[in-house]
């Protein structure tokens, strides 16, 4: 993978040759049309498609014709690789294309692109990107959360917008059924769960009740929070977190310890979905359908279009509520959609018009590309009205959901690097989700996220060599002590040696020499 002969080809393919400059008020890029390759993955859109309407839209303003090269399209993927598979095999071939888009990008351009696989953004963004320069200007935080360990930027994220990603939901109309209110401490949770298990809300005659479910098991995980405990320092699940300025990880603290010790007898007690960890993405979608699930912790707007069973179910009503307090009186939500993503894309090492495509990735940050990423293409999915673009009706009614369509459209890639726009949530967030979001506004209950480090090679070295085995292995534990096998509270000093033993210690001497010289501190 590192071969100097690969590396070599790449730096001596990199050339800064010019182009043609923006044109007053006009996002033509090129004279004459100029094609560039682009590897695409991402688990949404596996390879590029240059018949996307948004893509054709593109091409036509800028000059640009992308052509898809993508490698490994067919591979698996999963919450922790992303396609860190397919991106290995397209740099063994030795051919990397002019544009390189994916998921979970950052740490991969971060390695390779001090060693010639990616061009440096920085003079490029200077020199020929006003729109991103301007951007990260109003944002360095942004600017030094993406940057290598050798202060260079590798890639152009995509950047998420809004505050608000997941909230606390319960079945409203069981409370009202049962006589009981809405849960304001870990304790009253405890007790109306049991009365969902218990007290037959759904009125069938029988003990069916799924009290909480999820449709990601590691919002099982996120619970610890009631108990003083973290799940994740960041939207990634089981991530680092900071803590007074030094990075610690969630699964070594003994708010957690509590929490899992807590969860399991939940558990066992019934008050959890006895499939948490198996039943996967349709757990929503079944258990609320048929009328079984009390409470759940899962996105605004899709989880509030659940309402609309009320047509089918008498009286469903599942709406967002606060946060409640912990063992110690804190109410804090400790997801939010971070500000950034390692997603995005790259120029490739071999790329022989860098001035070109970094213009071209500057397009998507102009008002009209950002538009175009966001909405899609005027006149098939919006209209302006009053000067913003609005949803068609054939959009908003669709059975298919809003986000769905512009992914089939070549809009909202999160393989590309481009700065959502909140405004196309919004509109298609009923008043379920506008009137949860305004909840969780008045309560300020958000924390600070984590935004990620940049290794240098040695730095790489422990964490490659120690964390994925230590990762394992608190997962592992995690799962058998809420099945039962195990008692966290007895075991606990025992699991935290074993932490160490394998090199915990020394993977957190790293994130911190990392996260110090990258923020400061």
């Amino acid at each position: 993978m590192r071969k100097s002969t690969l590396i070599g080809a790449l730096l001596a393919g990199s050339t800064l040759g010019g182009g043609a400059a923006y044109a007053d008020d006009h996002l033509r890029i090129v004279d004459e049309p100029l094609e560039l390759t682009i590897q695409m993955n991402h688990a949404r859109y596996p390879v590029y498609e240059e018949s996307w309407p948004v893509e054709q839209a593109a091409r036509e303003l800028t000059g640009i014709h992308l052509k898809d090269a993508t490698v490994g399209a067919n591979m698996r993927t999963d919450e922790n690789t992303g396609k860190t598979e397919a991106l290995n095999l397209m740099l063994a071939t030795g051919n990397i294309p002019d544009i390189v888009g994916s998921s979970r990008l950052k740490d991969f351009v971060n390695q390779y692109g001090p060693e010639g696989a990616f061009v440096p953004l920085n003079d490029l963004i200077e020199e020929h990107a006003p729109n991103l320069k301007a951007y990260f200007a109003e944002r360095p935080e942004i600017a030094a959360a993406i940057s290598a360990a050798d202060g260079n930027m590798y890639y152009i994220p995509y950047l998420p917008d809004g505050k608000y990603g997941r909230a606390y939901f319960i079945r409203y109309d069981w409370l009202e059924k049962l006589g009981l209110e809405v849960p304001e401490t870990v304790e009253e949770v405890e007790e109306v769960l049991r009365a969902f298990k218990t007290q037959d809300p759904n009125g069938n005659g029988m003990q069916d009740e799924v009290p909480f479910f999820a449709r990601q098991w590691p919002e099982l995980i996120r619970l610890v929070t009631l108990w003083d405990g973290r799940s994740s320092g960041s939207d990634t699940y089981h991530d680092f977190y900071v803590d007074n300025g030094e990075l610690k990880h969630p699964y070594a603290g003994e708010g957690y310890r509590d929490g899992i010790s807590n969860l399991a007898r939940w558990y066992a007690e019934g008050l959890v979905d006895a499939e948490v960890f198996t039943r996967g993405s349709s757990a929503r979608e079944y258990l609320l359908s048929e009328d079984l699930g009390g409470m759940t912790h899962d996105w605004f707007a899709s989880t509030s279009g659940y309402n609309r069973l009320s047509e089918s179910i008498e009286g469903f009503e599942f709406k967002a509520f606060a946060p409640p307090a912990s063992v110690s009186g804190k109410r804090i939500e400790e997801h939010r959609r971070i500000p950034i993503k390692p997603d995005g894309w790259a120029i490739g090492g071999m790329n022989e018009h860098p001035v070109e495509t970094i213009k071209y990735f500057d397009f998507w940050f102009t008002e009209e590309g950002r538009r175009l990423a966001n909405f899609g293409v005027e006149g098939q999915q919006y209209e302006m009205v009053d000067g913003k673009p609005k949803f068609t009706d054939a959009v908003l009614n669709s059975d298919q959901p809003v986000n769905n369509q512009l992914y089939g459209v070549g809009a909202q890639l999160q393989a590309r690097g481009y700065f959502q726009d909140y405004a196309y949530e919004e509109q298609w967030s009923n008043e379920f989700a506008l009137e949860g979001i305004a909840l969780y506004d008045q309560g300020d209950y958000l924390i600070d996220q984590f935004l990620g480090v940049a290794f240098d090679a040695e730095e790489q070295k422990v964490y490659d060599r120690y964390w994925p085995t230590i990762r394992d292995y608190m997962l592992e534990r995690q799962q058998g002590w809420i099945l039962g096998n195990g008692d966290v509270m007895a075991e606990w000093d025992d699991y935290l040696a074993t932490l160490d033993d394998m090199g915990y210690q020394d993977v957190l001497k790293v994130m911190n020499s990392a996260y110090k010289r990258q923020y400061g501190g």
